[in-house]
Parts: C-alpha cells; structure tokens; sequence
C-alpha cells in the first residue's frame, strides 16, 4: 500500500479539492482506495457522502491514529490510501506526513502560499520524508501561453527544492463537482480531468520511483 499525505499550512490552498480529486482518480483507475479524513472541518467526507456512484472508501481519523490506520489499511488490501489534512496545528501535520510515501504540498500561486509552501518543505525534509508541489487554482492557460502568475510561482519553487508535478486551474467545475462527490472528469469537465489525470500520471510515476525495483507492485501501474 502506497501513502500521499496532501498537505498545506496555508488555509484556502484547496487540499481537499487535490485529495478528493486524487482518491477518485485511483479508485476509477482499479486501484483500492481509501480516503482518510483528518481535517476537523471534515470537507473530504462531506463530500463524498454526496456521492451517488461507487467510489473509495472514506475514514474520519485523527492524525495520532493514522500509525494503527496505515497497518490496518494494508492488512484489508488497500492499494492507495489518500490522507487529507488540516493547516493546522503543525503536529497534526507533521504525524499526516511521517506516514507518508509522498507528501504533495498544495500551493496557490501567491507570495504568502509560497512562503507557507517553505514551512512544509522544511517539515518534510526533516522528517525525511519525500514530496511534491502541486500548483492550485491557478490563472488557466489561454492556449500553450502560461500566465505570468505561474512562471513566477515556478521561478519560485525551483529554490524550494520539491518538484512540481501539477498544475490545476482555477475553475468553477472544481467546487460544483464537489458538491456532487465527483471528480472533475466526471462532472464534465474536460480541461480540469485532463489537468487531474496527468496529476495522477506524476503522482505513480512518483511513487514507483521510491520503490526498490525487486519489491515493485504490479498495483501501481493498473489502468
């Protein structure tokens, strides 16, 4: 069983739109999903209690209890298991990534994301843990021109030291599909599905990375 902890010390930045987004893409994709919830707003479950299709399985957790979860979880036969998580309180946090295979830092294209984007960096470097930038409610590209706003916050992350795997526009079929339980390639929308699935090409693509080649699973590349 593989981890991503989706995490962000910034408020607004949309990780319960990356983690949602991403728990539905594997389940779609074959893979045995779960989708922890360990934010007090509890926006990932509300979420998918709307939610009329099969889907991934969804727990309300605290962080102390995702040690016991990750054991649990891969003794039932998860594939991928998706932690969606607080901004705060920093331990909180911090326990959300130490179980983790990758933590994908959420990030708008801001002066003050990015300065928060540092906090998590740090964090997850010394927990020696890896990670993952993934660009959010971006400006959406007018042809293959990028805007402005996102060639900066790229300049910008190139001293942050995690790579960007994903860049997700700013779009209103993001928070309808929400209030749905769907993922935006169900919902219709053809640009943000495209935008998700490619996040989800670089997320395995990731994790495969990380894993010995002689204890690779065929999971991880299931279509």
């Amino acid at each position: 069983m593989k981890t991503i902890t989706v995490m962000s010390f910034k408020g607004g930045a949309g990780k319960t739109t990356i983690a949602i987004n991403l728990a539905l893409t594997a389940h779609r994709a074959g893979f045995k999903t779960l989708l922890v919830d360990t934010d007090p707003l509890r926006a990932s479950s509300l979420s998918l209690s709307a939610r009329t299709l099969p889907g991934p399985d969804v727990q309300i957790l605290s962080p102390g209890a995702l040690f016991t979860n990750g054991t649990t979880s891969a003794r039932a036969g998860y594939d991928v298991r998706i932690i969606d998580t607080p901004a705060a309180p920093k331990a909180d946090v911090a326990a959300a990534a130490n179980c983790a295979d990758l933590c994908v830092v959420v990030c708008r294209p801001t002066f003050l994301d990015i300065a928060a984007l540092l906090a998590s960096a740090d964090m997850i470097k010394q927990l020696g843990r890896s990670g993952a930038v993934v660009l959010n409610q971006t400006q959406p590209s007018r042809g293959k021109i990028e805007p402005s706003s996102v060639h900066r916050a790229r300049e910008a992350l190139a001293l942050v030291g995690l790579p960007l795997i994903g860049v997700i526009g700013s779009r209103i079929a993001h928070q309808q599909s929400l209030a749905r339980g769907l993922g935006a390639e169900e919902f219709g929308s053809t640009a943000g599905g495209y935008e998700v699935a490619r996040l989800w090409t670089n997320v395995v693509a990731s994790m495969v990375e990380l894993t010995p080649p002689k204890i690779r699973r065929l999971t991880l590349v299931r279509n």
